[in-house]
């Protein structure tokens, strides 16, 4: 098993995507492959979470009104 990856970033943190952030299947309101948000887009952390399997941080990025993506620390930069 994988140790633990402690987060970089917190809730409450106000974040750019750092690339184009494409929908993996996991959004239920896009298709599949589908385009969510832009890079450069700026968002605020509204959950920190944890990937079971790959143990590492997953971030709840509000983007916008209701639009929540997860995303891992690849995907962000902090402002």
């Amino acid at each position: 098993m994988t140790d633990p990856r402690l987060p970089k970033y917190q809730w409450g943190q106000r974040v750019k995507a750092a690339v184009d952030l494409i929908n993996d299947g996991s959004f239920p309101d896009a298709p599949a492959n589908g385009f969510l948000i832009g890079a450069g887009a700026i968002g605020e952390i509204v959950q920190v979470g944890r990937h079971t399997l790959a143990n590492v941080p997953i971030y709840l990025v509000e983007y916008g009104e209701r639009l929540v993506v997860g995303c891992l620390e690849e995907e962000i930069t902090v402002l």
